[in-house]
């Protein structure tokens, strides 16, 4: 087999490959210096394999950054999106490593600013955070060792949304605001204690 011809693709940094006069695929210049193709190269099917191994690796890395790009992401949410594309389970693994190597992907500074952000934007309970969290795949160790929300500070939060939310409810009956606003900061992740005792002193 012999490279008959490199054109350039309207993405400066690609180029078109072609192989016996048929176009074969497309590549990056980046990989085109590595592989040192040039026009009447001549190569072997092992090393054509090579060069598409390579050349879908770095496809699969490139659109785990592009999806970084937008906000911070968990190893689980980065495999989840990959498998979608129909990526196989090497090229994933290739491309979480080589982000988890850069910091890119970082669990536990994911959960450190996930937590931080749902206590003071969002006012969510610690059980919701931790469900959340564990949906999105971090480990429950580093929840538990992050997610260190005193009773009083879990107190404090939920009577300030409770305060916020019991006027909603002022034509309801005693009975009903129990129950709604009792579901409201349950929702929100509170814990029974805190909800209980909240309920017992504005109802």
């Amino acid at each position: 087999m012999k490279i008959t011809s490199i054109t350039p693709q309207k993405n400066i940094n690609r180029v078109n490959i072609y192989i016996d006069d048929e176009f074969a695929f497309g590549l990056e210049n980046e990989l085109r210096y590595k592989y040192d193709l040039y026009t009447g190269k001549e190569i072997s099917k092992e090393f054509l394999e090579d060069v598409l191994e390579a050349a879908e690796s770095k496809k699969v890395i490139n659109d785990a950054l592009h999806f970084l790009s937008y906000r911070q992401r968990t190893e689980k949410e980065i495999y989840t999106k990959l498998k979608t594309k129909g990526y196989e389970e090497q090229h994933i693994a290739k491309a979480i490593q080589y982000c988890k190597e850069r910091k890119y992907i970082d669990d536990e500074n994911f959960a450190i600013n996930f937590i931080k952000d749902k206590i003071n934007i969002n006012k969510f309970g610690p059980n919701r955070i931790k469900r959340e969290l564990i949906s999105k795949g971090v480990s429950v160790e580093i929840i538990d060792k992050l997610l260190n929300m005193d009773s009083d500070e879990e107190y404090e939060i939920a009577m300030e949304l409770a305060l916020k939310k019991i006027s909603s409810y002022r034509n309801d009956t005693k009975e009903a605001k129990y129950r709604k606003l009792g579901g409201f900061l349950q929702r929100r992740g509170y814990s029974y204690d805190v909800v209980s005792r909240i309920l017992k002193k504005i109802i």
